[in-house]
């Protein structure tokens, strides 16, 4: 790959490399030679804009979660060598609550949780990225509910302030693929929040879902009830796909990766409490995996935490 080092024959290994050196092998000075300085980090709950945070925010985990381990479950891949790659990394870690930090009190709790990760990587760093983790799962496992860490994080940040990210990198255009089948599932998950998408056609009647809070859902009636509930609590008045890309062929089924991102207002009773009115942005990460053309597996990562956060202390 032009502009990376030579043991980094494609994306796939930079970034299985690249992580396990950073996170499993403690190499955190390595974060300086593997990510541009500024480089933008957005979550659902905030923007970073150096490497030094990246670091800091490493170095935190680590504190609370010091056996942390990143399981790669999937590395989606998209882009060039000339306006930058993008991989979609969906991790599992395993670890230990041993640290006091921004989940409060050690708990001594094993935790299990996902993440994926889209980073654009360019000339041998990591340049933009953006992240989604399932805090709500973290929460419930060390005994909170999302909404009490939620509060906790509210008045630790003076309220609910998120920063506009900045654009990824000059040069950079997000993939967003043509393909039948890429285009058909983003026009499901679109759909769910129009109530026009039918689940029974885009999903396989065995289809596996794993959603926030390491929830499980079997079978297409489960799984379009959780999509319609969740776009009946907040009505979404635009959707976008941020990126899409429909990756084939290594021997595996056909997969996908899409990040989204629907601006929503707080409108229905339910799992997130009354109807409060309130603006949310929902930043999404999905990965799915087809059989025959519909969905068999679904990942679905949204940060409940930080919909808790924008219901209890956004604004209207």
């Amino acid at each position: 790959m032009k502009g990376f080092d030579a043991e980094f024959p494609d994306l796939d290994t930079y970034i299985r490399v690249i992580t396990a050196r950073i996170w499993e092998g403690r190499r955190l000075e390595d974060i300086g030679r593997y990510y541009s300085d500024p480089c933008i980090v957005e979550t659902p709950t905030g923007v970073t804009t150096t490497a030094q945070q990246v670091i800091d925010g490493t170095a935190a985990t680590l504190a609370m979660f010091p056996d942390r381990r990143l399981l790669a479950e999937d590395i989606i891949v998209s882009g060039d060598e000339d306006g930058g790659f993008l991989s979609s990394h969906r991790i599992v870690s395993t670890m230990t609550h041993r640290g006091d930090g921004a989940f409060g009190p050690a708990s001594g709790r094993r935790i299990h949780v996902r993440t994926v990760a889209d980073c654009v990587c360019r000339d041998n760093r990591v340049v933009h990225e953006w992240l989604v983790r399932d805090q709500g799962a973290i929460a419930r496992q060390i005994g909170m509910q999302p909404a009490d860490l939620a509060r906790r994080w509210l008045d630790e940040r003076d309220g609910w302030h998120k920063p506009a990210a900045g654009p990824a990198p000059a040069g950079y255009r997000s993939h967003l693929g043509t393909e039948q089948h890429a285009v058909a599932y983003a026009e499901t998950i679109r759909g769910f929040s129009t109530g026009t998408t039918d689940a029974a056609t885009a999903y396989d009647d065995a289809v596996h879902h794993l959603g926030p809070g390491e929830t499980t859902r079997y079978g297409h009636d489960e799984v379009g009830a959780w999509w319609r509930a969740l776009f009946t609590v907040f009505a979404v008045e635009h959707f976008a796909v941020e990126h899409l890309v429909l990756q084939q062929g290594d021997g595996r089924a056909d997969r996908i990766a899409m990040r989204w991102r629907a601006l929503a207002r707080h409108a229905g009773d339910g799992a997130f409490g009354a109807a409060t009115g309130h603006r949310i942005e929902i930043l999404g990460i999905n990965h799915a995996e087809l059989f025959r053309g519909r969905v068999l597996r679904e990942w679905a990562l949204v940060d409940e935490v930080a919909l808790w956060m924008q219901v209890l202390g956004g604004q209207r």
